[in-house]
């Protein structure tokens, strides 16, 4: 499954840096809490708003990002962390499992895309993952995601990927098994895992979870 992604080991000694961005105090101090209980987590701080957090001081390594609440635009926050925090990565929290919410974040320049429902240890390898240089999308919004966008990034992608490649890589981005997309496409599943060790190595990429975020910011989801 796309959200069952393993915790990664790090390739620093240094623990991540993480600056909480989440309106109400007291989930804001339970997400603090979650975090700093890993050791390969260091919670530098949390603030109610992008634009009242102290970026340039803390220098964090990665924000978790509160998506609701808030009357700032998302497109605003994220100048707000670019211009301030420019080394920082965003994991974004949300309520909203519709695709096309996750789809303006990825767009604006956010890393990841997490439901707030998540399990406690999933949002700890989440966040660990994104810290790593690897985005991550809550697989039921990326299984959701149907339409392509109208960008003209779809073209390009096509491009890249032969026709079978992109059939596979769509399927990805619906959350389906390697069985399931052996099914649908009527090819054995030793077929469909060569196919998609070439999407990885055209894509340099290592996980299913970037094939989604692939799909879905070029518009082939």
């Amino acid at each position: 499954m796309l959200g069952s992604i393993a915790a990664p080991t790090l390739s620093s000694t240094k623990p991540v840096r993480v600056l909480v961005v989440e309106g109400q105090a007291l989930f804001a101090k339970a997400l603090c809490q979650v975090l700093a209980g890993d050791p390969e987590i260091d919670v530098v701080g949390d603030s109610d708003s992008m634009v009242n957090a102290p970026l340039r001081r803390l220098r964090p390594d990665l924000i978790v990002l509160d998506l609701d609440g808030h009357h700032v635009e998302f497109s605003e926050a994220m100048r707000t962390c670019r211009e301030h925090a420019p080394q920082a990565k965003v994991c974004v929290l949300s309520t909203h499992v519709q695709p096309e919410v996750m789809q303006r974040c990825l767009s604006a320049g956010a890393d990841g895309y997490v439901v707030k429902d998540i399990l406690p240890a999933e949002l700890i390898r989440a966040v660990k993952s994104i810290a790593s240089g690897h985005a991550y999308v809550d697989p039921r919004v990326a299984g959701g995601v149907l339409k392509r966008r109208s960008n003209g990034f779809g073209r390009a992608a096509q491009n890249e990927l032969s026709v079978r490649e992109t059939e596979i890589i769509r399927l990805i981005a619906r959350g389906m098994s390697n069985k399931e997309i052996s099914a649908k496409l009527h090819l054995s599943e030793k077929t469909v895992k060569n196919h998609i060790s070439r999407i990885f190595a055209k894509l340099n990429i290592t996980a299913r979870t970037q094939a989604a975020v692939h799909a879905i910011k070029t518009g082939l989801a």
